[in-house]
């Protein structure tokens, strides 16, 4: 079936005729006060993390070969004792490739002035009267010295992919643009952090994966905006650098929305079915893929009709525009 015989598609127009740039200096300021307010909630109250970067014990839960382990008790168990973040992973059995669904390995924390053998005790006292008879392996504590480093790390890594789109993006096209894509990267990236303070999910190196995984499709909707804003100007010379923008965010607007909107259904099918552990993965990436398309278009783009930009090659043609004002280059 083609997609012109899909019903749904025709409620999409085949071309749009907005004026986003007309509101961009409201939705600049609204996005300037959110970013502040996120910065400051990543400080207080704080993020809440969990067990990779608080610490906390892991150990092997095992039944005999061949008898299933009820994940949902095991994990129903060890949440009732208050120890918050709990993680419950199946996996094969110690000597084999193949998991049968009888071997788990269990994550929880160890609360602060709580001694770690008492609560491992009291861990496996709960998970043998939750799903019977079961031997315990591997049991580990990681402190919250090698968390806090691994934090550092976690951190390190999103300010690297940050550096990098940056350089990717002034290689392909110019500074101004270059500065546009970080910036609206920056304000993606604070605004993803300031939902999972206010929504207090677990922040986990499964969100740090979400982040980046932001960050790279925040990228890819911006270099689809600036791919067609470059051929625009090189096709329209006389044209108002305002109007030009208009133009190539309406030409890409379909592409972006259906792009977007499936994107959101995939995701919203695994954060209602993938169970708690994907549930903070799955919102994050929505929340990130809408706003990764909102800042090419009032973030990204704005700062290149701030900047001006240079057209056929002539440098009286950069010319730096004032936001909300017509001008003609």
């Amino acid at each position: 079936m083609s997609m012109r015989g899909w019903p749904l598609i025709r409620l999409l127009p085949v071309k749009t005729n907005l004026h986003f740039v007309k509101y961009a200096k409201g939705f600049g300021v609204l996005s300037a006060i959110l970013c502040i307010a996120s910065i400051a909630a990543c400080f207080y109250p704080g993020l809440n993390m969990g067990i990779d970067f608080r610490g906390g014990a892991a150990m092997e839960v095992a039944k005999p070969a061949g008898q299933e382990l009820p994940l949902d008790q095991l994990r129903g168990a060890v949440g009732e004792l208050g120890l918050g973040d709990v993680q419950v992973q199946g996996i094969a059995r110690l000597g084999s490739n193949v998991n049968d669904g009888s071997t788990a390995l269990l994550r929880f924390q160890i609360p602060e002035g709580r001694d770690q053998t008492q609560v491992v005790q009291q861990v496996e006292t709960a998970v043998s009267n939750a799903v019977g008879e079961v031997t315990y392996s591997g049991v580990s504590v990681v402190g919250s010295k090698v968390s806090g480093e691994l934090f550092q790390s976690g951190l390190m890594a999103l300010g690297l992919a940050v550096l990098l789109m940056f350089a990717y993006i002034w290689f392909r096209f110019e500074p101004q643009f270059g500065f546009g894509a970080v910036i609206g990267l920056l304000h993606d990236v604070i605004l993803t952090f300031g939902l999972i303070v206010l929504f207090r999910l677990e922040f986990s190196l499964n969100m740090v994966a979400a982040i980046l995984t932001v960050i790279g499709y925040s990228m890819n909707d911006t270099v689809v905006v600036f791919d067609r804003l470059r051929e625009n100007l090189r096709k329209y010379k006389t044209m108002p650098l305002r109007e030009v923008i208009d133009l190539s965010i309406n030409e890409t607007l379909s592409r972006t929305i259906i792009t977007g909107v499936t994107a959101i259904m995939v995701l919203a099918a695994l954060a209602f079915l993938g169970g708690p552990t994907l549930f903070g993965f799955s919102i994050a990436l929505m929340f990130g893929i809408i706003v990764g398309t909102y800042s090419s278009i009032y973030v990204g783009a704005p700062v290149i009709l701030m900047w001006g930009v240079k057209r056929g090659g002539s440098s009286d043609d950069a010319k730096p525009i004032k936001l909300g004002m017509a001008s003609q280059p």
